[in-house]
């Protein structure tokens, strides 16, 4: 579900940064951007994080995923 053209709502009440593909490293813009352009939502999130799994292994993407989710809060 698409809240707007620049958020992309996951979970009643979390969002993702707006897309930027040019965002540094580890502040969600590149996720976005990615989930954004495979289709938005919850399907367009899950290829992002395989596509980020793969470039950068799971444990980095986790790390990236915990750091996000305590700057949100």
């Amino acid at each position: 579900m698409i809240a707007n053209h620049f958020e992309v709502e996951l979970q009643k009440g979390e969002t993702m940064a707006k897309p930027n593909s040019k965002a540094p490293l580890g502040q969600g813009g590149r996720f976005a951007a990615v989930a954004k352009a495979a289709g938005g939502g919850k399907k367009g999130a899950a290829i992002a994080a395989a596509a980020g799994r793969k470039k950068y292994g799971a444990a980095k993407m986790a790390k990236m995923a915990a750091a996000g989710k305590k700057k949100a809060k």
